[in-house]
């Protein structure tokens, strides 16, 4: 696994996502048949942000050395949320009939096993 290739593929993902939850929430919302409350509006601008963020320190660390224990909070950070998440959509999956969830879920397990792997395996020095 060349762990900077999982930092730019992961940081490419979540900036998608932070700027779709910020800039068109309604949109998103829409898409989905559910109304634009504005708490909702709201959750999901800050769920854009979190994005935004991790997804920025992804790509500032994807010329670091990542597995092992060298940058150790940054690759257990990235496997707790996708592991977390994709779990998550795999259980809300069946009740909810979509099949963007299942493609969701497909994404998040890939991007977890990826991490996973980072994390708990020693780096190897891969020049790209």
């Amino acid at each position: 696994m060349n762990p900077k290739l999982l930092m730019i593929a992961s940081s490419i993902f979540m900036a998608a996502n932070g700027l779709a939850f910020t800039f068109f929430p309604q949109e998103f919302l829409q898409n989905f048949n559910q109304p634009a409350s504005p708490l909702i509006v709201s959750i999901l601008q800050l769920l854009g942000a979190l994005y935004l963020g991790f997804g920025m320190l992804n790509w500032m660390a994807k010329n670091l050395l990542i597995g092992g224990i060298y940058s150790r909070p940054i690759s257990m950070g990235n496997f707790a949320h996708f592991l977390v998440a994709g779990l998550a959509l795999l259980k809300a999956a069946p009740g909810l009939k979509l099949p963007q969830i299942w493609g969701l879920a497909v994404i998040y397990i890939v991007f977890a096993a990826g991490f996973g792997l980072v994390a708990f395996t020693h780096p190897k020095a891969v020049k790209v």
